[in-house]
């Protein structure tokens, strides 16, 4: 249920910030494992999710994907 949550944070910011630009966070193992999935691929453009890939470890910024 996590990205409801998100999408639905998105669009209670959008009411109260609209300028705000939202990102998603995700550890870049997640990414690897889940994001670059066919279903993923298709869904981030469709619902306009910006993410922003993380090292845990490192605890440094991998990528942004807007």
């Amino acid at each position: 249920m996590r990205h409801y949550q998100f999408l639905n944070y998105r669009v209670a910011l959008r009411v109260r910030e609209p300028e705000r630009v939202l990102f998603l966070a995700v550890p870049a193992k997640v990414y690897q494992n889940f994001f670059t999935g066919e279903l993923a691929q298709l869904s981030i453009p469709e619902y306009h999710v910006k993410l922003l890939i993380f090292d845990p470890n490192k605890e440094v910024i991998v990528e942004w994907k807007d």
